[in-house]
C-alpha cells in the first residue's frame, strides 16, 4: 500500500486518521506541526500528504507552498484536511498548492475512497526506511 504523511496538531484527529489509514494497510507517518511535516517529507518521500490548514508555527499555506517549491517533492500530491468551510477556502487552499481538499471531520466511512484518487496508480507499501530523501 502507500506510505502516507500526516500533518495535523490535534491528537485525536490524528489518531483518527491514522487508525482508518492503518487499517486500510497504508503506512503512516505522523507530525504534529508544519516544521517537523517539512522535514519528514523530504526525508520519507511519502507517496501522499494529508495536510491540516491550521496548524502552530508554519500554517498549511505556508507548508504546502514550502513543499511545492523542493523539485524532489513538487510531485507528492497533498490533501488537504480541515474545518476551513466558508466561501472561498477551497479556492485559496488549492492556490496554496494544494490538489484537494476535505472537511472535517472526516467520514470514516468514505475517508479512504476521498484520498485514494490521489494516489499514485498501483502503489505499493514500502519495506523499512525508504533510502531516498530530498534535499530541501
Amino acid at each position: 500500500m502507500a506510505t502516507i504523511l500526516v500533518i495535523e496538531d490535534n491528537e485525536n484527529n490524528l489518531y483518527l486518521v491514522r487508525f482508518i489509514l492503518e487499517k486500510f494497510g497504508h503506512q503512516v507517518i505522523t507530525a504534529l506541526d508544519g516544521e517537523v511535516g517539512i522535514r519528514l517529507a523530504t526525508e520519507s518521500l511519502p507517496d501522499l500528504i494529508l495536510l491540516d490548514i491550521q496548524l502552530p508555527g508554519l500554517d498549511g499555506y505556508a507548508v504546502a507552498g514550502k513543499l511545492r517549491a523542493c523539485p524532489e517533492l513538487s510531485h507528492i500530491p497533498i490533501v488537504a484536511v480541515t474545518s476551513y468551510a466558508m466561501p472561498g477556502d477551497k479556492e485559496r487552499i488549492l492556490r496554496a498548492g494544494c490538489d484537494g481538499y476535505i472537511e472535517k471531520p472526516i467520514n470514516p466511512w468514505t475517508f479512504i475512497q476521498e484520498i485514494s484518487s490521489f494516489l499514485p496508480e498501483g502503489v505499493k507499501g514500502k519495506g523499512g526506511q525508504n533510502e531516498k530523501s530530498a534535499g530541501c
